[in-house]
């Protein structure tokens, strides 16, 4: 599949901050940043649901972060797949 990609030039402490968003270490920017926008989306359409979403969000970055996850072979073998 083809994709027309840009170049965006950012100021470093910018690559930074995004590097904070990024869930796995391989995640690109482009998706970092589309999970941005549908935040700021969704924030913008329910804010109340939008801050619950936000610390639910915060708080499975955290439990990844510290190991607490289960991969999806895992899940699998759980759910007999």
């Amino acid at each position: 599949m083809y994709m027309d990609v840009c170049v965006v030039k950012l100021h470093q402490d910018t690559k930074s901050l995004l590097d904070k968003f990024r869930e796995y270490r391989n995640e690109s920017y482009d998706e970092v940043v589309r999970k941005l926008i549908g935040i700021v989306k969704n924030c913008k359409k329910e804010p109340e649901l939008s801050s619950e979403a936000v610390e639910r969000i915060e708080e499975a970055r955290k439990r990844i972060k510290a190991g607490d996850f289960v991969t999806e072979e895992e899940a699998r073998k759980r759910l007999g797949l």
